[in-house]
């Protein structure tokens, strides 16, 4: 969720720099991360699933825009408007409960983006439809799940939030060996094992105070927790492949949408594949009861 750039060697004799200016972007990330999660929280906690529908929706589709710019161009192609319009449609459908023709909406829009490149950057264009359109989905999908769909929603925010932050946190105080420097230079393991096991310690204090069983959301978190990590570096690797630094400059100072979000694709598509495949009927009971 931060741009991933190549690190200088440190010159023979340099002086680290200090603790202030390690966290000197932080402020400004944490002030991005408020207002964006105010919004967020406003229409997660809406008593009609139309103001979360939207905001996810909407967010996705800026994504999808993206997406395009990154593998291909800013400009406004074909393929994008397809992208465009799978994308919406998959959260249109989800909202009105018809998740399954929302996921026939996706595929299709996968498959029409796929044969109008012609072999020209296809596979990578055909796989964008799938990344915005599979978690705008699982999101709507498990926030409809009466009674645990707003529990549920609320989890899956929390393991990202606190896996991102803490990985951060612990990354730039611990530092030590790069975790995939071909990848994505500036992550480290310390900055992995900091994040898992703050998600993991998030959703257990989380479980204790909505009752649920501990041990399943904690052990659940740090599983999420993992995955949330390798969305943010399948993202970084995707900018370094095509020379890019920001998805986008669409959040003035921080980038696109997709350096804030790709934790919560990653964590939203598994935790719904998970739940389609445990009990479709309780997509949000599954994720968070999935040891009982």
């Amino acid at each position: 969720m931060r741009p991933n750039l190549p690190e200088e060697t440190p010159r023979a004799g340099a002086v680290a720099p200090p603790l202030a200016s390690k966290f000197a972007d932080f402020r400004v990330r944490l002030l991005s991360g408020v207002v964006l999660g105010g919004v967020a929280l406003a229409a997660i906690f809406a008593q009609s699933i139309i103001p979360f529908a939207v905001i996810v929706t909407l967010v996705a589709m800026l994504m999808s825009w993206e997406w395009g710019r990154i593998v291909r161009s800013p400009a406004l192609d074909v393929p994008h408007v397809i992208h465009l319009t799978a994308t919406a449609l998959a959260g249109v459908l989800a909202a009105l409960q018809a998740s399954a023709l929302g996921l026939a909406a996706v595929a299709i829009g996968t498959m029409l983006v796929f044969a109008l490149m012609f072999g020209n950057r296809a596979t990578m264009s055909a796989l964008g439809v799938l990344y915005t359109g599979l978690p705008t989905i699982a999101l709507i999908w498990i926030r409809e799940d009466a009674p645990y769909g707003l529990i549920a929603v609320i989890f899956l925010i929390l393991v990202v939030v606190a896996t991102d932050t803490f990985a951060f946190v612990a990354g730039r105080l611990i530092g030590g060996p790069k975790l995939i420097p071909a990848l994505s230079p500036n992550k480290t393991w310390s900055g992995l094992i900091g994040g898992v096991t703050a998600a993991a310690v998030v959703a257990a204090i989380f479980g204790w105070i909505v009752e649920i069983p501990m041990p399943a959301l904690a052990i659940g978190a740090a599983l999420l927790g993992l995955i949330a990590q390798a969305g943010d570096i399948a993202e970084s690797s995707l900018k370094r492949a095509y020379g890019v630094k920001d998805s986008s400059n669409l959040i003035p100072g921080h980038g696109g949408f997709m350096d804030r979000m790709d934790g919560l694709v990653a964590a939203a598509t598994a935790a719904g594949i998970a739940a389609l495949f445990a009990n479709p009927a309780e997509p949000a009971r599954q994720i968070l009861f999935w040891l009982g």
